[in-house]
């Protein structure tokens, strides 16, 4: 076989989708996010307010996960075509999305330690510049998660009709990002029932109690987040997919044919990789199996290995 034969035969890695809109919006979100960081930050140094320094090095965590979002993205861009990646980059962005829940985990028992600490420890409440805090971050949040929704709802659904394989069809990695600024506005919204409780009632003690109960919610998302990323990244048959059964029923349907090993991963969003081990007594070529597979579309990388069995036909069962 020459060169040019060779290269005709050769497919392409790439199975990274689209997530230029994502991108683009995550880059706005990180800005709006950083500007609000800097003024909060620097307003708190001039004024000597804690509760501003505090919110500003809060918001400073989540400037850290969306840049992580915004530096998969661009790995996962620049990187689809190189041939040192063996199955693509879609596993960056997965990887990004693990780093970020990550991150949302610290915050999470952070935000519980420190209400645990003020249970105990109370202190002053300045309610009226806290109050007037909240309102301004939780705009910031607000306009930062509508600019993330419809990018996120978008990497959520499969625009080709494979409505069985929606759950991995979701961009884990923006899906983090929207989570932090969801995590933000949920938490800065308790916030505000709790300090207006405590100015109006004087229940000063609401304020870490719903601190509390504002880090478990958070850690319980960045929990499931890290549970779809991590399986993800170690390439564990996906649960909640068909396609390995239907892969074994489309092979087994000639009566002959039994498929005695199978390993279905995910490489990207909504794409997956297969290798297929396959014992017959007339063993069909690769192209005949692989033509059983054409209306997966997710399935983006099948390797098929056959093997002849030289025992009698009856004796044959299926493991």
């Amino acid at each position: 076989m020459n060169r040019a034969e060779h290269s005709r035969f050769r497919h392409s890695h790439d199975f990274v989708s689209d997530f230029t809109k994502g991108e683009r919006r995550t880059r706005i979100v990180i800005a709006i996010t950083g500007v609000m960081m800097v003024v909060e930050i620097t307003t708190g140094l001039l004024s000597h307010s804690m509760a501003l320094l505090a919110d500003g090095w809060h918001m400073s965590t989540h400037v850290t996960a969306f840049l992580i979002t915004a530096i998969a993205y661009y790995f996962m861009r620049r990187h689809s075509s190189s041939e040192r990646y063996s199955f693509g980059t879609g596993k960056i962005g997965v990887l990004g999305g693990f780093a970020s829940a990550v991150v949302l985990s610290v915050v999470a028992l952070l935000m519980a330690g420190e209400s645990v600490h003020r249970l105990f420890v109370p202190l002053a409440i300045h309610f009226n510049e806290a109050i007037g805090i909240a309102f301004v971050a939780l705009t910031v949040n607000v306009v930062c998660a509508l600019i993330l929704k419809d990018a996120h709802h978008d990497s959520g659904h499969d625009h080709g009709g494979q409505d069985r394989h929606h759950s991995h069809q979701r961009d884990l990695n923006l899906q983090a990002a929207y989570l932090h600024v969801l995590a933000d506005a949920f938490t800065t919204l308790l916030a505000i029932i709790a300090l207006t409780s405590g100015k109006f009632f004087g229940w000063g003690w609401l304020d870490p109690v719903v601190g509390l109960v504002g880090s478990g919610v958070v850690f319980s998302w960045a929990y499931q987040l890290l549970r779809d990323t991590s399986g993800i990244l170690v390439d564990r048959t996906p649960l909640s997919s068909d396609l390995p059964d239907e892969i074994r029923r489309a092979v087994e349907s000639d009566g002959d044919s039994i498929v005695t090993d199978l390993h279905v991963w995910q490489v990207g969003a909504g794409k997956f990789a297969a290798i297929v081990s396959i014992v017959a007594h007339e063993p069909r070529p690769s192209d005949y199996y692989r033509a059983l597979f054409r209306d997966h579309d997710e399935l983006v990388h099948v390797t098929i290995e056959t093997q002849h069995c030289q025992e009698a036909h009856e004796t044959v069962t299926s493991s």
